[in-house]
């Protein structure tokens, strides 16, 4: 399995080897070893699964974690082809506001990892488009945020299409400007001491 690091810091790109015959396809899209060697921690610890599908145009996010707790995750697309987005919404972070992309899909099976604190969006290049998802926390409703995806501030670039489709609760997000100005933006210091929490024996989860 191939890596290599994004433009936000500590977010990671993973391209695994793909086994054809005449029976089909094996991949592995989250291998440990390559993990380990990205980020150099012993492990991932999961405390949930998700996984979502999508019509075309869909646009998903910007969403982010109250931290703490916060959230880190592994993703990738078990079905279809999108975009998926990373944007550093850690406030003193040495990338702050900057985002990438990855192009995932049924070709490369590309997989992302993203630290906690940052943000993650989404869009569905084609209908029917699943995206799984490991995260390190369970997911609780009050404590998911969202910004504003079509933040011209961000400029996220995201593809042009007349049938872009969005929540009610993204399609009312704040402003870049506006989250950082109610306080909502994860700093980056509490975001690093959640992630160094995860590697811990105790288990998942922020400093008691």
């Amino acid at each position: 399995m191939q890596f290599r690091q994004l433009k936000v810091e500590g977010a990671y790109e993973f391209t695994p080897r793909q086994f054809r015959d005449h029976r089909g396809l094996f991949v592995s899209p989250f291998q440990l070893e390559a993990f380990q060697q990205a980020l150099g921690r012993p492990h991932f610890p999961v405390a949930q699964t998700n996984h979502s599908i999508s019509r075309r145009g869909t646009v998903r996010g910007i969403h982010f974690t109250v931290t703490p707790p916060g959230t880190a995750k592994y993703v990738y697309c078990a079905r279809g082809r999108a975009l998926d987005i990373v944007v550093d919404l850690r406030v003193g972070s040495p990338t702050f506001r900057q985002w990438d992309a990855v192009e995932m899909d049924q070709v490369h099976f590309r997989s992302s990892y993203f630290p906690v604190g940052v943000g993650h969006a989404f869009v569905a290049l084609e209908d029917d488009t699943v995206m799984s998802y490991l995260l390190t926390g369970p997911y609780v409703a009050e404590q998911e945020l969202a910004v504003d995806v079509f933040d011209e501030d961000l400029d996220l670039r995201i593809p042009a299409g007349p049938d872009l489709v969005q929540s009610d609760r993204d399609r009312a997000a704040p402003s870049f400007a506006a989250a950082r100005a109610q306080g909502l933006l994860p700093g980056y210091a509490e975001s690093a001491a959640v992630e160094e929490s995860l590697w811990r024996p105790s288990g998942i989860g922020a400093p008691s």
